[in-house]
């Protein structure tokens, strides 16, 4: 004899997605919040390019980079690579009414330049760029000069 279905306790993981299949409704709470301003972080490396755009209180709202827009190996690393990222990343916030945003950039790759022509070609206003690079002062210990 098949055991009985139940409905799972009040601390499961499933109880969410049971109310929403009951009501027939789909939760789209990321979807359906206006976010008027936000922080467009650009992470140029020299290998990938990665746009997160977060709301002014940091959480991420969309993000996209140049792996996960098709692009593998070398051309991860191109210029037109990182374009296309922060495409992808501002479609979505732009839609939500994103009118205003920072833009940090942090990096030496050559995506640094092109993700923020296309974040100003988006029709965001930008209110602040910001080179975020990290520095070193006088970092970390050198190797040992190498014997032979």
């Amino acid at each position: 004899m098949a055991k009985p279905i139940t409905r799972p306790r009040v601390g499961s993981r499933w109880k969410g997605r049971l109310s929403s299949r009951r009501t027939g409704r789909r939760s789209s709470r990321k979807n359906g919040r206006r976010i008027p301003k936000g922080v467009i972080h650009v992470q140029a490396g020299f290998n990938n390019t990665i746009v997160t755009v977060t709301d002014v209180r940091g959480r991420v709202v969309s993000w996209a980079s140049a792996g996960t827009c098709g692009f593998r190996t070398a051309r991860k690393a191109t210029p037109f690579a990182a374009q296309t990222a922060a495409g992808n990343a501002l479609r979505p916030v732009v839609d939500q009414g994103m009118q205003r945003a920072e833009v940090m950039i942090k990096g030496p790759g050559l995506g640094r330049d092109a993700a923020l022509r296309a974040i100003r070609r988006s029709g965001i206003r930008l209110s602040v760029v910001r080179d975020i690079t990290p520095l070193p002062h006088n970092g970390c210990r050198p190797p040992k000069k190498r014997r032979v």
